[in-house]
């Protein structure tokens, strides 16, 4: 089959939406430089869209013109290998869907073991958490509300109080072995994590022994963080000042 055909043929057999390389299309070493040339072809021609060097994608349209790509299809590549989840989307887009803010970023964040630099691909903006505990797809979602608590004071347009409440809310959803696994992972998260999540389940009454996290702090220490008692009143406990 000519190159053409085979390339043409299989792109029109992705779903719309989905992120490519050449890399998928050649099934002969020497058929590289004709892949990418036909595929450059394609995107000059508006069939397809180049993302970044090497990516390309075939756009869900609208009424108002092309959609965006989803999150996870710019960066799956540095999210799983060869069937292994090796990082995981946070920040940003997980504040906007939980509704801690309307504000739609430009900036992808990813919770890995080992961090990279920063990159680029196409307008978005991608950069890494340091992860200490092991990424499992089951810890994942505990792992986005521990960031969220983390870097609570850089969620843009959220106030402290609004995004506490929220967090109250959230913590509430979860089981009893929910949150145990979440005071687990917690105690490899900075200490002022762990003192916000200390106050945040101790406000929920919930039956958990807290005793791991309260010892895991420097009693001397105190934890700045301008939240309203009407919220949160038992931040006194955990020296959030």
């Amino acid at each position: 089959m000519k190159t053409s055909y085979y390339i043409r043929d299989k792109i029109d057999r992705l779903p719309k939406g989905y992120v490519f390389t050449y890399i998928d299309f050649i099934t002969d070493v020497n058929r590289r430089e004709a892949v990418i040339k036909y595929l450059n072809r394609m995107v000059a021609s508006g069939e397809i869209n180049k993302l970044s060097k090497g990516k390309y994608y075939k756009a869900e349209k609208s009424v108002f013109g092309d959609l965006p790509v989803e999150q996870y299809q710019i960066v799956k590549d540095l999210l799983e290998k060869n069937g292994k989840t090796i990082g995981y989307l946070t920040g940003y887009g997980y504040y906007n869907s939980i509704g801690l803010t309307t504000q739609v970023s430009n900036i992808i964040q990813i919770g890995k073991n080992e961090v990279r630099l920063a990159l680029k691909r196409g307008r978005f903006k991608i950069s890494f958490i340091k992860q200490k505990n092991t990424i499992t797809k089951q810890n994942i979602p505990l792992l986005r509300l521990l960031d969220t608590i983390r870097y609570i004071k850089r969620i843009p347009d959220a106030p402290i109080d609004t995004s506490c409440y929220r967090l109250l809310v959230l913590l509430k959803e979860l089981g009893e072995k929910e949150r145990r696994l979440l005071i687990k992972l917690a105690l490899k998260y900075p200490p002022m994590t762990r003192a916000l999540l200390g106050a945040l389940l101790e406000q929920l009454k919930i039956s958990q022994d807290l005793g791991n996290l309260k010892r895991s702090l420097n009693p001397i220490t105190a934890y700045k963080l301008l939240v309203s008692e009407k919220i949160l009143p038992t931040t006194k406990n955990w020296n959030i000042r």
